[in-house]
């Protein structure tokens, strides 16, 4: 399945192993191409509460570098309009913009982006069961 992933679900796989990082290799994943900028600000953070070796945490942090497919801005930017429009979080809008984009869902555990009709939601939970 094509998906759009949201960065809360990259940072909960690296921070332990779990269904979560399982699931990851499962699809093909989406994001926008400032995701890993995100990454490697909080990276220490991340790495502090992390249940890996060090060695680990690097090793899956480039397997996810390797196996998400960046969507530069530009590629994007003809559908952040309506992505605004139906996007209930302003901070997801180039998420939303990018499943416009792809036509596909978005992995995100936030309840709240399931307030709209447009975009397919998926939680890990949710695509676990599938």
């Amino acid at each position: 399945m094509e998906l759009v992933i949201d960065a809360n679900i990259l940072f909960a796989a690296l921070i332990k192993n779990s269904r979560t990082s399982e699931l990851l290799f499962k699809h093909t994943l989406y994001a926008p191409e400032y995701i890993f900028t995100e990454f490697k600000k909080y990276k220490d953070e991340v790495r502090e509460k992390t249940h890996r070796s060090e060695e680990d945490f690097n090793l899956v942090f480039d397997l996810f570098e390797r196996n998400v497919i960046l969507v530069p801005k530009e590629e994007i930017n003809l559908f952040l309009d309506k992505a605004e429009k139906i996007c209930p979080d302003p901070k997801d809008v180039p998420y939303f913009a990018l499943c416009l984009k792809q036509n596909c869902a978005f992995w995100t555990n936030d309840k709240k982006l399931k307030k709209q009709d447009i975009i397919k939601i998926y939680s890990t939970e949710e695509l676990d069961d599938l």
